[in-house]
């Protein structure tokens, strides 16, 4: 299958083309599609993002406190005029490299997870059947995110989780936090990636929809630690 077929079949026929996927584990372009997307999508959401870390940052008396007066003035600065090439470097090199590197990472621990119950399986094709089942989250949940974005013009205020369905939330909140985690393309990503395992590590399709719907848990729940650890510290 070619990369289109395979683009189109994540869509509308995701067995098979997952079972394609794992025959042949095919995933440079896949990859370079991806890396491209995420770094433009960062790109245009950049002013919007760079808005609302000036308004959390603003008049943080504890966050003040903590850099001292310069410092923290010296960071406002740059939140109010940021440099158009650090803009790039961090929009079409860190993130996407910060996402293949956590690709490669996920990988590697959903094939140790896999290990549990089956012996089948290669490195690879857990990384090109993740890969794919990203396409969902990638392409269409950032383009609904992106009409979001520039809708409400805050990157912070845009969700596709649950926490849609409580707009009264505060952003910087626990509960906003843990909402987030439950992102409906995510969802979806994850259960695109149980039919792929299946194929991969040759196990019925209820144990390994488990074994990917654990690792979204630890996953979600690394975030969630993360956040309300830089919540804490802000």
């Amino acid at each position: 299958m070619n990369l289109f077929q395979r683009l189109q079949g994540i869509f509308f026929s995701p067995q098979p083309t997952l079972k394609g996927v794992t025959e042949k584990p095919v995933w440079v372009d896949a990859l370079v599609v991806l890396l491209v997307l995420i770094g433009l999508f960062s790109f245009l959401t950049a002013p919007y993002l760079q808005k609302d870390s000036l308004q959390i940052m603003k008049d943080n008396v504890r966050m003040q406190e903590r850099l001292g007066e310069e410092n923290y003035n010296r960071m406002i600065d740059r939140l109010e005029n940021p440099s158009q090439s650090m803009v790039i470097l961090q929009t079409f090199g860190i993130i996407p490299v910060s996402f293949l590197v956590g690709l490669l990472f996920s990988s590697l621990i959903i094939l140790v997870m896999g290990r549990f119950t089956s012996t089948e399986g290669k490195y690879v094709q857990v990384f090109a059947v993740l890969l794919h089942a990203n396409f969902v989250d990638k392409i269409l949940g950032n383009a609904l995110r992106l009409i979001l974005v520039f809708t409400r013009k805050s990157v912070m205020q845009t969700t596709t989780s649950l926490a849609l369905f409580f707009p009264r939330l505060e952003v910087t909140s626990s509960a906003y936090l843990v909402l987030t985690q439950f992102d409906f393309f995510q969802l979806w990503l994850f259960g695109l990636l149980g039919f792929g395992l299946s194929q991969v590590l040759k196990i019925e399709l209820k144990r390994a929809l488990v074994i990917s719907y654990a690792f979204w848990l630890l996953k979600s729940l690394l975030y969630i630690a993360l956040g309300l650890i830089r919540m804490r510290y802000m």
